[in-house]
């Protein structure tokens, strides 16, 4: 009975429609996307560290396995990125990109902004981007399929409630009442993109990099003197959990941003 079921089991991993992506490598036919949010630093002042994140972030998922075709990117100044042709930063905009492409695109979903953040949300343009809408977009326009959530701001712990899911992993830049950094107008990256990008080489999967940018942080933070410490989350569903190990990291070589 025991290697009966061991059997059956086996089979059900075979044919699993997980299963059947990876057959084309781990992140074959996932569809992204990847946003910044806002343009202003925290002084007022203009910045490019939302927009270097989104541009580099985007190099770095390719890097990791992810499909060129399948990454779209989001901007709130669009125009000013030709060489990057991103779309423009709004709620609506990026909703109908993740379900026009996730009716081809079956085996994933990857949902990444670097933005300013409140207790309330995340600002996306002239948007605040609510938790519960975030979560609302994304159980519509990626059902039954596993998913990753990024989202690189101040106080995004808020979003983990709402946005939790069996097949889903959430990493986010902040705890619920914590501020983030490295959105000045002279940073090139806010700090959890920058140990993003750094961390992400050297992870076997995104549990793995979870852990490695929340070092990155601590050491950053603890370097400049920036506190209270933001203390960056991770989140794994108990479905996606054991599957982990079949989303690991190609070892692409990407240019250093």
């Amino acid at each position: 009975m025991r290697r009966a079921a061991a059997v059956i089991g086996l089979l059900v991993l075979l044919f699993s429609p997980a299963t059947a992506a990876l057959a084309g490598g781990p992140f074959s036919n996932w569809n992204a996307v990847v946003i910044a949010g806002d343009f202003q630093a925290h002084s007022g002042g203009h910045t490019e560290a939302f927009d270097n994140a989104r541009r580099d972030v985007t190099k770095a998922l390719v890097g990791m396995g992810f499909e060129t075709s399948g990454i779209q990117q989001f901007s709130v100044r669009p125009e000013r990125y030709p060489s990057d042709a991103p779309s423009r930063s709004e709620a609506r905009t990026i909703y109908e990109a993740l379900r026009t492409r996730g009716e081809t695109a079956k085996a994933g979903c990857l949902f990444y902004i670097s933005t300013h953040g409140s207790p309330e949300g995340v600002i996306l343009g002239k948007q605040l981007l609510r938790p519960h809408l975030l979560a609302a977009m994304l159980n519509d326009a990626c059902p039954a399929r596993p998913s990753v959530v990024v989202i690189s701001a101040c106080f995004s712990g808020v979003f983990i409630p709402p946005l939790q899911r069996p097949d889903r992993l959430i990493l986010t830049a902040a705890r619920p009442d914590r501020a983030s950094f490295g959105c000045g107008e002279s940073d090139k990256y806010p700090f959890f993109d920058d140990c993003f990008l750094s961390a992400a080489p050297h992870a076997r999967d995104f549990a793995n990099l979870g852990a490695g940018i929340q070092a990155c942080v601590a050491r950053k933070e603890k370097e400049t003197g920036a506190e209270p410490a933001s203390e960056p989350q991770i989140w794994v569903g108990p479905a996606l959990r054991p599957m982990l190990p079949l989303y690991a990291f190609n070892r692409t070589p990407t240019k250093a941003p």
